[in-house]
């Protein structure tokens, strides 16, 4: 992965964890930098970007290890993600209000055009972008 590609995904990491950013201009970002998707690991506390010629890098999510629900709440998840794509959730309260629905991390699909959530017993949500995004 070029030093270049690095660095603009390190940036967008790092606006996106100070609440810069909202989801639509993270997406605009990465998909410029090549990333085609991406995983966030809250119990890790690492998010890690794929490109697609299978090169990788991982960044520290930037914040403290939130409590996780014991189950995945879908409704309040839906809350959170609702709010992220309004612009009005930015990600330090997604991962708050994300943890305290029970989510373990995710993967978001660029090319894909959605995210698949995950709960601590396996539980999966998947969220397809809006077509505002």
């Amino acid at each position: 992965m070029s030093p270049e590609v690095v660095s603009a995904i390190h940036a967008c990491a790092a606006d996106a964890n100070l609440g810069k950013l909202h989801f639509g201009e993270v997406l605009r970002r990465l998909s410029a930098a090549g990333v085609e998707s991406y995983h966030a690991d809250y119990r890790d506390g690492h998010t890690r970007y794929y490109l697609p010629n299978g090169d990788t890098t991982a960044v520290l999510l930037g914040h403290e290890h939130p409590p996780i629900g014991e189950a995945l709440d879908a409704d309040a998840l839906q809350e959170a993600i609702r709010g992220s794509q309004r612009g009005s959730v930015r990600y330090p309260e997604f991962v708050l209000r994300s943890c305290a629905a029970g989510c373990v991390g995710y993967v978001v699909w660029i090319a894909g055009r959605h995210v698949t959530y995950f709960g601590r017993r396996g539980e999966q949500h998947v969220e397809r972008f809006p077509a505002s995004l």
